[in-house]
């Protein structure tokens, strides 16, 4: 089992990733996170994968901030540096601008209207015809694309998505009423040589359940 430590960039990130580098076997990185600017989750994941080539380091690649030419960019940048893999996903609604759709074939929308908005983030399509973009038309190879699953979805959903051409997957809204669901998926997973890692919280005096 490998403990990543979701990594929340700032700019002293470095300070805080030499707090955290003995206590876990590597890093999984926002990228600006509530679509407020922060350090490029990429960037960021070059920076440590450089100073730790022995930690695990997976950022997230929010699609929503980037149209074609800096998805590209940012997965050759982290082909370039060994990064371990990246998550792509939509994400939130940038605070700055509206969302950017980066279609399959390198064509891109930018979504104005509120409804359009709110359809295009409950959706699943958006990662895979971004998945999909740098596979075939950036001839994206070697970088390891991961995608988000959730509890709230039906397990069947999440075994379906994970069957589909992505290499890995991070399981989301893990609680004790969802662990059967977390076990159907990761059982799927197990057989299709794909690795799975579940987000928890871990509850101490600063982190305090209501």
């Amino acid at each position: 089992m490998k403990v990543l430590y979701e990594f929340i960039p700032r700019l002293n990130f470095l300070s805080s990733a030499e707090e955290t580098k003995d206590l876990v076997d590597g890093w999984n990185i926002t990228d600006s996170a509530g679509g407020i600017p922060a350090p490029s989750a990429t960037a960021v994941a070059c920076v440590l994968k450089t100073k730790y080539p022995n930690r695990i380091v997976m950022p997230m690649l929010i699609t929503n901030y980037k149209g074609p030419v800096e998805i590209g960019a940012e997965a050759l940048a982290a082909e370039a540096n060994d990064i371990d893999g990246i998550v792509l996903d939509p994400g939130d609604a940038p605070k700055y601008g509206y969302p950017i759709r980066t279609r399959e074939d390198g064509g891109c929308q930018i979504l104005v209207d509120p409804d359009e908005i709110a359809k295009y983030r409950l959706s699943t399509g958006p990662a895979e015809e971004v998945r999909n973009f740098l596979r075939n038309t950036i001839r994206e190879r070697r970088l390891r694309l991961g995608c988000l699953l959730t509890a709230r979805r039906p397990a069947e959903d999440c075994i379906a998505r994970i069957r589909d051409a992505w290499d890995f997957c991070f399981f989301l809204r893990l609680q004790k009423e969802s662990l059967p669901k977390l076990k159907q998926v990761a059982e799927e997973c197990k057989r299709l040589g794909k690795p799975i890692y579940p987000y928890f919280v871990v509850e101490t005096t600063k982190i305090e359940r209501p």
